[in-house]
């Protein structure tokens, strides 16, 4: 976990959007139309700067240890408090699901074909009504557990805001970029890039054309960058790369619903005026986005296919050390070396859930049949591994120098909870892949009693 006083710098990336550059940092952001509304020297005036109103968010408990606290001032137009009462949004409970004993429990590997985006001259659908839950574990309640959704969607939301009471959403756009309004500014996240919009923030989402991309959902606590150990001060994914947006506001007096998402149902209020009017803003709970082109790959270069867990971009933790309540893990192109080796993918069973989707290409163990906007779940003991084609293809190549993965980016979402999985993915959807599992029936038996040991790798000094 990365104390708090890294340096935040200011990049602009265009006329509408400006970002400071750091992961864990203490940034401070006022926007350029108001110079000094920050308050100096304190959090909260009698009288703020321009006659607004200061507002803490707050991510942890008050008195958790200084390197863990995550809080940031907002000093607004007006308080986010000024709305009427929310009211239950009832259409929605097919969509979003967290009742996990009421649904399907199975140990089978599981694959969906790309999921349907809706059609542009089909009725419009935003962000919010394109949720999709695919499955999921814990309990809202006790902050313990994770889901993982999709979104598909046509349509930009409009004088809509959205905030998620339970937890954090990590996006991973797979077709087409989000342009996400926060009250701390401005994000652009295209495909291949990666946004956290944490517990609590309100935001809007703006498409340009038919969107579809995956979202893992943790209850337990806030993402963070994973340590590093052995590997030392650098590699993986680098704070510097991270980007949190500049300040932005807008005031604006119009019929505004603000959704929210408690214990894991829908709510909506009503109010008169945008919620996005944050002037200025210091603190280290903020969003953020990431472009997964910037993560360093560590990679062997002697034998052996090192375990997945050297390629983790963010990871959650859980209540027991050195277990994940979610890990965020990619594939990326790289370099692949290693000498005698089977070089895939090995045959694996795991103590924890493995969510795949693929944003582009053809992922490595299984070329022909996943696809871009597709997923699989291997759930927690459910053997996987390459299919018959690639353990061939692996087992009797010629191992030279060569570069895996050049224009695919295939992702993880891994999990120590154990996963139950809609209807909607089940069923509703009609993407489930029933054939999956014959993948493996080529796998024959290669056992030979006579045939004589080969050394692989050298014993001598």
């Amino acid at each position: 976990m990365l104390a708090a006083g890294y340096v935040g710098l200011v990049g602009r990336c265009s006329e509408t959007e400006a970002y400071l550059t750091g992961f864990g940092c203490e940034f401070t952001s006022e926007d350029e139309r108001c110079p000094g509304a920050l308050p100096a020297g304190q959090n909260s005036p009698q009288t703020c700067p321009y006659g607004l109103y200061a507002e803490q968010l707050s991510g942890t408990a008050f008195t958790a240890p200084r390197a863990l606290n995550k809080r940031s001032w907002l000093y607004r137009i007006r308080p986010s408090v000024t709305h009427k009462p929310f009211e239950p949004i009832y259409e929605t409970a097919s969509r979003l699901v967290y009742e996990w004993d009421a649904i399907h429990q199975t140990p089978n590997q599981l694959r969906w074909k790309p999921f349907d985006v809706p059609a542009r001259q089909a009725a419009e659908v935003d962000f919010v009504d394109g949720l999709q839950t695919i499955c999921g574990a814990g309990d809202l309640r006790a902050r313990q557990g994770v889901a993982i959704h999709v979104y598909l969607c046509n349509a930009s939301m409009r004088d809509k805001a959205f905030y998620n009471a339970d937890g954090d959403f990590l996006f991973v756009p797979q077709l087409g970029p989000l342009l996400i309004t926060t009250e701390f500014g401005k994000i652009r996240c295209e495909p291949n890039e990666i946004c956290v919009i944490q517990q609590g923030m309100r935001f809007n989402v703006t498409v340009f054309g038919p969107s579809r991309g995956y979202i893992l959902e943790v209850f337990d606590d806030h993402f963070q960058l994973p340590e590093l150990g052995p590997i030392g001060a650098n590699g993986l994914a680098n704070p510097r790369d991270f980007k949190t947006p500049v300040a932005w506001y807008e005031d604006r007096d119009t019929d505004y619903q603000i959704v929210s998402k408690y214990q894991g149902k829908l709510f909506v209020a009503e109010q008169d005026h945008s919620p996005f009017d944050v002037v200025a803003w210091h603190g280290n709970y903020v969003p953020f986005k990431y472009d997964l082109d910037r993560f360093m790959v560590v990679n062997t270069v002697s034998f052996d296919h090192c375990d997945p867990s050297i390629f983790t971009v963010l990871t959650c933790p859980s209540r027991k050390l050195g277990t994940a309540a979610a890990d965020f893990v990619i594939f990326p192109p790289r370099w692949s070396v290693q000498e005698h080796t089977f070089r895939p993918p090995y045959y694996h069973r795991n103590c924890m859930s493995e969510f795949m989707g693929l944003i582009k290409g053809q992922y490595e163990a299984k070329e022909e049949s996943f696809h871009p906007g597709g997923a699989s779940l291997h759930s927690i003991m459910t053997p996987h591994g390459p299919d018959a084609r690639c353990f061939e293809i692996a087992s009797n190549c010629t191992l030279k120098p060569e570069r895996v993965a050049d224009g695919t980016q295939a992702f993880m979402f891994e999990t120590s909870y154990n996963m139950a999985v809609t209807e909607w993915a089940m069923k509703l959807s009609n993407k489930l892949d029933n054939d999956y599992n014959k993948c493996w029936r080529d796998l024959k038996k290669r056992f030979d009693p006579n045939a004589k040991p080969v050394s692989t790798v050298s014993s001598d000094p």
